[in-house]
């Protein structure tokens, strides 16, 4: 389930690279979403394949405790970046969004990874922490620069594609 949600926000960030890359042009958009598709629908088959039998068995105190911090870790993360925006774009920094968005959803993997006791996703987190400090300090549009969402997408997608080895 991990690799699916990562691909999918992987997906989504290498969608918004397209769109801000090449102006909105729908067809470098359905180029670019058409591989994640692809990719999606495959992790979507190994995920299905997996999961039978797991769906059968009654939840245990420790999943209903992981599913509700899940839940609690995701929608503060999401009120933070609501919050932060909208304080960025009210006071004329609206270009840092987009950077302070990938920092915050970097930090959120550090919980999860606790939670799920993937290890994996303190580097997913690291990493996007790094993108979202790096990248507007060394490309040519600063902040604004695309750069940035094709560098998330690529660390969710990797990290989705590593999920699905060593982690499923």
């Amino acid at each position: 389930m991990g690799a699916l949600l990562l691909g999918t926000f992987g997906t989504i960030w290498l969608i918004l690279w397209a769109y801000r890359a090449f102006g909105g042009q729908m067809v470098a958009i359905i180029l670019t979403a058409s591989p994640g598709i692809v990719l999606l629908s495959w992790i979507y088959v190994q995920y299905r394949r997996h999961s039978r039998g797991i769906s059968a068995k009654p939840e245990s105190a420790d999943s209903q405790r992981a599913s509700k911090l899940f839940h609690i870790i995701n929608v503060g993360q999401w009120v933070v970046i609501l919050v932060a925006g909208n304080v960025l774009a009210n006071i004329g920094l609206s270009a840092w969004v987009l950077p302070m968005a990938m920092l915050v959803i970097g930090v959120h993997f550090f919980p999860l990874a606790r939670l799920f006791r993937t290890p994996s996703r303190n580097v997913t987190g690291a990493a996007l922490i790094a993108v979202a400090v790096v990248y507007p300090l060394v490309s040519s549009r600063g902040a604004a620069d695309p750069i940035g969402c094709l560098f998330a997408g690529i660390v969710l997608w990797a990290s989705a594609l590593w999920s699905v080895r060593h982690d499923g």
